[in-house]
């Protein structure tokens, strides 16, 4: 997840079991004295609970150490507010009970109800955590969690959902696990019909863990505020993690934090009247938590100059952060371009070994032959009888030349497709803008899948304009692109007696020259089709899709200053168009 470090099974295991194991709770700090006339000082050491197997909000990494998406933003509130901190992990039931102990100060990521309001001071939520039903596959999809009455359901015991589907009465049909990994484990081992849980861990656990038979059938089924929450009464505490996240937002920093660990895998799907009505709820009493707040902040003036200096280093920092993203970006590309690269190695080494197969046959054959009779054979006369290599010299005659055509051809194929093959896997920095030829472009990303293509169909054409103007563009990307949507039409096909076409022209009035790749395949639902570029969505999940093709060739096409569009009709076919703009003929 853009950067995120990857939750590998061995060590979620390894969190799991240090979490659950007894320990004997952290000393507290002796209580500040309060200064004589004024208010309590405020607590320098802050205990936080977190649960190690909910990623990618929070966890333990493969060196045991704490990650995610509220471990980076506690870490960054404590900087800004000079407050030192200790993690504690354990099981969520654990933690809920140790901050009831006072054994913890403070939970960095737990939902928002009016049950848990009733004995938890929350502050303003840092996030909204999108629920969803998971099944295994084949199992009928659900529309809400209502549907799910009469279900053998799996849920996280203990959290929101638990308590969401036992207050409406779901309370025996419930099957409860320890983590939201066990929950989906217990349901792909085939126990219980559906899954009820948070869905971005729902989807990382899935892929993370292996679970291909079990997929989401419902996406936000309920919408949760998500955030810190506190012992009833722990105003103090309270107040400087509002204060912290606030600055946070305003600096800019909680946005950089939550792209690198959320920004990638969510879907923009809260509709505006949701949105307002959540602002609404959450208004007023961020309001009194910031009045709270300015008035409290008054005693805390001598800070204010530290803090200026912490927001200059924050500002260097968002300038390495925007580096770090071009970088990863770059390496998206470089990463789509190599799995396109797998895909294309069988045909490439077929390809190889027919005219290698000349080579090996005919070689052995013309040496023997040429040292035999390389000078004596056409003035020894009596050649009616003569054998090379124990074939008749009248017919070595013939095939000799032969033989060297057929070599020199696949020699020069060979070159044809290694080069073509280098050219594309080359990485490159940054595009190297040059007038090209989009026709030379079409015929090289052919010759790179003609294996692909000659597997997938019985029917495929090709169609150059002549005379077609020039484009300033990198010939390497707009070659991935083309590659891609030529892998993509023969992915569709449903048998090789349905058909691919390629073609280029050129459109005068747009300025634009233009190359279509056509297919008779299974098409394009109409609600997918607006998201087919989208970054991570794919249909072809069980059959090693990654949704990062058509996702990295728009942003190639864009950055050229192009056009890729798309147009189908589900079980008739789909025609994907490249546009790029035409260099003006007397520039060219």
């Amino acid at each position: 997840m853009g950067g995120s470090p990857r939750l590998v099974l061995p060590l979620l295991a390894a969190g799991l079991l240090a979490a659950s194991a007894p320990s004997a709770p952290a000393a507290e700090p002796p209580p500040a004295e309060a200064p004589r006339g004024g208010a309590p000082a405020p607590r320098t050491r802050i205990v936080v609970g977190a649960d190690p197997a909910y990623p990618p909000y929070e966890f333990l990494d493969r060196s045991g150490q704490p990650a995610g998406f509220n471990v980076d933003l506690t870490r960054a509130i404590a900087e800004v507010m000079g407050i030192d901190l200790e993690f504690r992990f354990g099981s969520w039931s654990e933690m809920r009970a140790a901050l009831a102990r006072g054994e913890i100060d403070l939970l960095q990521g737990i939902s928002w109800s009016a049950a848990r309001a009733r004995v938890l001071d929350f502050a303003p939520p840092h996030a909204l955590v999108h629920h969803a039903i998971f099944a295994r596959r084949g199992t009928p999809p659900v529309a809400s969690l209502d549907a799910l009455r009469g279900k053998r359901v799996v849920v996280f015991g203990g959290g929101i959902l638990d308590e969401i589907l036992t207050a409406r009465g779901f309370g025996s049909d419930l099957i409860r696990t320890a983590t939201p990994a066990d929950a989906l484990r217990l349901l792909a081992s085939g126990q219980g019909d559906y899954v009820a849980v948070a869905e971005l861990p729902g989807l990382y656990l899935i892929r993370e863990l292996g679970l291909t038979n079990v997929v989401p059938v419902a996406q936000n089924v309920t919408t949760e505020r998500y955030g810190y929450a506190v012992r009833r009464g722990d105003t103090e505490l309270l107040s400087r993690f509002s204060e912290g996240l606030a600055i946070l937002k305003q600096t800019g920093r909680y946005e950089a934090i939550r792209a690198r660990w959320l920004g990638v895998l969510e879907q923009p799907r809260t509709p505006w009247p949701t949105v307002a009505r959540w602002v609404a709820m959450v208004a007023l009493p961020l309001l009194l938590v910031l009045g709270g707040t300015v008035l409290w902040s008054r005693s805390l003036q001598g800070l204010v100059a530290q803090r200026t200096a912490s927001l200059a280093r924050e500002m260097a920092e968002r300038e390495r952060a925007a580096a770090t993203l071009l970088l990863q970006q770059r390496q998206l590309v470089q990463a789509d371009k190599l799995a396109a690269l797998g895909v294309l190695v069988a045909g490439v080494a077929h390809e190889v070994n027919n005219p290698n197969g000349f080579i090996l046959l005919n070689m052995p054959i013309l040496r023997a032959a040429f040292l035999d009779a390389l000078e004596s054979l056409d003035a020894g006369g009596a050649t009616d009888d003569l054998a090379l290599a124990g074939i008749p010299y009248a017919r070595m005659r013939v095939e000799i030349p032969l033989m060297l055509d057929e070599m020199a051809a696949g020699s020069r194929r060979i070159k044809r497709i290694v080069e073509d093959l280098k050219d594309f896997a080359r990485r490159e920095d940054s595009p190297r803008l040059a007038p090209i030829d989009l026709n030379d472009v079409a015929r090289a990303a052919v010759r790179l899948v003609d294996a692909r293509i000659r597997h997938g169909t019985g029917r495929f054409e090709v169609s150059l304009a002549d005379g077609l103007p020039r484009v300033r563009a990198d010939a390497q990307r707009i070659e991935q692109v083309v590659v891609n949507l030529l892998l993509n039409a023969c992915e569709a096909l449903p048998g090789p007696e349905r058909g691919v076409a390629l073609a280029t022209r050129a459109d005068p009035a747009a300025g634009q020259v233009v190359l279509e790749v056509r297919d008779e395949g299974v098409g394009i639902r109409p609600e997918d089709l607006p998201r087919v570029t989208d970054p991570f969505f794919t249909t072809k999940r069980e059959t090693g899709g990654t949704g990062l093709g058509l996702s990295v060739s728009a942003g190639i096409v864009e950055e050229h200053g192009g056009a890729l569009g798309f147009a189908s009709t589900p079980g008739v076919g789909t025609v994907a168009t490249l546009r790029l703009p035409a260099i003006p003929e007397a520039s060219a």
